[in-house]
């Protein structure tokens, strides 16, 4: 193909042959998606299922809800228990025999809280897990969308461990705390970890597809 700019301008060649051709048929062809690392697909996959396990974590230690031991009693989300000679365990929903003022308020916004950063992180981990799987122009977009739930999903969750802990600091031991609170401050913590980690990554690599300069 040739083009003529006029009687007093020289004759540009575009044909397929030439050099103008090849670099013209690179700029206007299709676009090929960056190609991404063994070590970038690596991390991004250990982001996913840290998150993941995060999930699992919190979702069980929600249900489970038995948080603090402090002496005879266990004070839960859910639930107030009281053993009798050690071997009969009495639990009721009823906190009013706590002896703590605003218990069953704050155990509610616990729960609220909690059960939130349990929705919002699955929201996240799906659209991080959509990112990889479907790669296009909006991938890094869902990445940075998917972690910034993660981050949501941590400061719900330890609002919920900040309101118990405060509520409950009169009663509070070390070796007071079950499993399934430390669970779920696992859980705070790799939310944290995971949404700082994916919004790190998706800021130092670069975009899956490139935009062409002229």
């Amino acid at each position: 193909m040739n083009l003529h700019m006029g009687d007093n301008c020289n004759l540009v060649s575009l044909s397929p042959g030439s050099w103008g051709g090849h670099r013209a048929q690179r700029l206007l062809g299709p676009r090929r998606p960056h190609r991404r690392s063994f070590f970038e697909s690596f991390i991004r996959t250990l982001i996913i299922l840290c998150a993941a396990l995060a999930v699992v974590l919190s979702s069980v230690s929600i249900c489970d809800g038995y948080w603090l031991l402090a002496g005879d009693r266990v004070f839960g989300l859910w639930h107030f228990c009281t053993t009798t000679n050690q071997s009969e365990i009495h639990c009721l929903r009823d906190f009013s025999g706590t002896g703590v003022p605003g218990l069953p308020m704050v155990l509610g916004l616990a729960r609220s809280m909690g059960a939130l950063a349990v929705v919002a992180a699955i929201f996240g981990l799906e659209l991080l897990m959509v990112s990889q799987v479907c790669e296009d122009i909006h991938s890094r977009r869902k990445w940075a969308m998917g972690s910034i739930l993660l981050l949501v999903s941590f400061f719900l969750s330890s609002g919920g461990l900040l309101c118990f802990v405060i509520l409950l600091r009169s009663h509070i031991t070390f070796m007071g705390f079950t499993l399934t609170f430390w669970c779920e401050f696992t859980a705070s913590f790799l939310f944290f970890l995971n949404a700082i980690s994916g919004l790190h990554i998706n800021s130092i690599t670069h975009p899956w597809e490139q935009p062409r300069k002229f």
